[in-house]
């Protein structure tokens, strides 16, 4: 057996025109990992409560981050790919859960290479149903109708791994301001019946370590805190990114940023550890739309801090998982 290794992120639209958006988001949110109610529900809320205005919007807020060369995400994921190609012996390809590089166009790459034992990564720190998990459920659906004779193993999250923990601190660190009164660590918000689900298995099973989204996330700040040496009380978590009238798991980040300058934190850091590269919800929510919202609420100074993107240690963290996963299947 040939192995080979597959990397997978979100995705974007391939464009910021308003039918490549439209088309991204319904293909998002179609999903129903990602909407998980009734086919016939989803696609009466897609198509007639969301796709009329979203996508227009949602173009217009891809615009003001696009890159000359294409989708920050996109852009950033090929480069990470690229270094981490470079360091290893074996074939590395991309994909995207949604739009393009499709997954389907990942494997056939490394099916073209001969690859028959591939080591699945989705860029997603934490674990649940709407990131990783319908990332391995589709990947799986690919694999069983295209490449059958394909074997795949999923690394399927790495929030707590130490040497992920240590690049994120140092990542934070090297660029958080001398000065500041609180670091928030922002994740992308989930509806609080995808945490009820998860903690649904882990009564169901309680041998199997099921840990929601929500708690995943708390033990990654407090664990990056620790090896920062940063006391409790200098960092906090939120969440952000609601979408409807359901209720999302709490705190929301707007509230909490309109809140800090109320409570004495006006110089503010914030940080994005539910993502690896910089994408639509980090640098224009996060780092733009955020930023007006503190400011505006009486905060005087606020700094984003990037993710892990390319930089050279979180190529090295993923180089030595592959490294270690090669050698024990060799």
């Amino acid at each position: 057996m040939k192995n080979g290794v597959l990397l997978i992120n979100l995705g974007s639209p391939d464009s910021t025109k308003v039918e490549d958006v439209r088309k991204y988001l319904r293909e998002f949110l179609m999903d129903p990992m990602v909407l998980d109610t009734p086919y016939l529900v989803r696609k009466f809320v897609v198509e007639f409560a969301i796709l009329p205005k979203r996508p227009a919007a949602s173009a217009e807020a891809y615009e003001s981050i696009w890159w000359d060369e294409g989708s920050p995400l996109i852009v950033l994921s090929k480069r990470l790919k690229n270094k981490v190609s470079a360091k290893v012996e074996i074939p590395v390809a991309l994909g995207m859960r949604y739009q393009n590089p499709s997954i389907q166009a990942a494997l056939q790459e490394l099916h073209d290479q001969g690859v028959t034992n591939v080591l699945v990564i989705p860029l997603y720190p934490q674990y649940t149903m709407s990131s990783t998990e319908t990332v391995v459920l589709r990947t799986n659906e690919i694999q069983q109708k295209y490449f059958k004779n394909m074997n795949l193993t999923f690394l399927n999250s790495f929030y707590n791994r130490p040497d992920y923990i240590e690049v994120l601190a140092e990542n934070i660190k090297s660029q958080l301001p001398e000065k500041f009164d609180k670091l928030l660590f922002s994740y992308h918000g989930i509806p609080e019946r995808h945490d009820n689900k998860a903690k649904a298995k882990a009564k169901k099973y309680p041998n199997a370590n099921i840990k929601t989204y929500r708690d995943q996330c708390f033990e990654t700040t407090e664990l990056v805190r620790q090896a920062m040496g940063l006391e409790k009380d200098q960092v906090q978590v939120s969440f952000q990114s609601r979408l409807g009238k359901d209720p999302w798991i709490k705190p929301y980040t707007d509230f909490v940023l309109k809140d800090f300058p109320q409570e004495g934190v006006k110089n503010l850091a914030v940080v994005a550890p539910a993502f690896v590269s910089d994408c639509l919800e980090t640098l224009e929510e996060i780092a733009i739309g955020y930023k007006e919202l503190y400011l505006e609420s009486g905060g005087e100074n606020y700094t984003y801090i990037p993710c892990l993107n390319e930089s050279e240690a979180w190529v090295d963290v993923l180089v030595k998982w592959i490294e270690g996963w090669n050698k024990n299947e060799a």
